[in-house]
């Protein structure tokens, strides 16, 4: 059984027991976190919602926060001899799924 949802802008597909990376979630580690936004539901028989499944919602435990890897960005200006590098690191939340309910 897996199901996509919607977070952060994205979508995500999930299923029981996976572990999966999303925009940072203001929760707490150890809390537990309910997305309503449900696009797709799949067991045996797919349930596509309009544009979300009515009185589907997936349970996920936060298992940790944190930074992702430093992204280096460059840019310059061509003959004026303006240039300048800056770093970025975007926050994100680890959750593992913990059930499916539609």
């Amino acid at each position: 059984m897996y199901a996509i949802i919607e977070t952060g802008g994205k979508q995500v597909r999930v299923e029981v027991g996976a572990k999966i990376y999303v925009e940072k979630l203001e929760a707490e580690v150890n809390s537990t976190v309910t997305f309503d936004k449900v696009l797709l539901v799949s067991d045996k028989k797919a349930k596509v919602g309009t544009p979300y499944v009515e009185g589907a919602t997936v349970v996920a435990k936060v298992e940790k926060q944190g930074l992702s890897k430093k992204i280096r960005v460059f840019t310059y200006k061509n003959k004026t001899n303006e240039r300048r590098t800056k770093g970025h690191r975007q926050p994100y939340t680890c959750l593992v799924v913990e059930a499916i309910n539609a």
